[in-house]
């Protein structure tokens, strides 16, 4: 059950990622008509397109079990944790942004980066229960 959990919400971040990262390459603007926040020089949904797509990866090899459970859960922990990280940095100053009164931009209420920080906290919570579990 926990592959499955595992390849399904990676399987959801790397869509949403994906859809991001491919309207910026096909558009050059962000999905929403959102600012595109960037890191590095290039847009910050790319690099969840990325951390997400070794989550996917992870969790379909151990699902064909191709590699064990607990390298599986090891790496997607620690990808998703970057993820916090990385996500967190971005939303952060947006959502206070949000409650000082500067007007909002964002067409699905929340930033893109808050919807990508919910999904590696969950990612994170699971993978370290099953962690503790196991």
């Amino acid at each position: 059950m926990y592959n499955k959990t595992m390849f399904y919400l990676g399987l959801a971040g790397l869509l949403f990622s994906g859809y991001l990262s491919a309207t910026k390459i096909f558009s050059s603007t962000c999905a929403f008509n959102e600012p595109c926040p960037y890191f590095l020089g290039y847009p910050a949904c790319y690099f969840g397109l990325a951390m997400f797509l070794v989550i996917f990866i992870s969790a379909a090899l151990g699902l064909m079990r191709k590699i064990g459970n607990k390298s599986m859960t090891n790496v997607i922990a620690l990808i998703s944790f970057l993820g916090v990280m990385f996500a967190g940095y971005f939303t952060i100053p947006e959502i206070l942004g949000l409650f000082s009164g500067v007007p909002s931009d964002y067409s699905l209420f929340l930033p893109t980066c808050a919807y990508g920080l919910i999904f590696y906290v969950i990612i994170f919570i699971v993978a370290l229960r099953h962690l503790k579990q196991n």
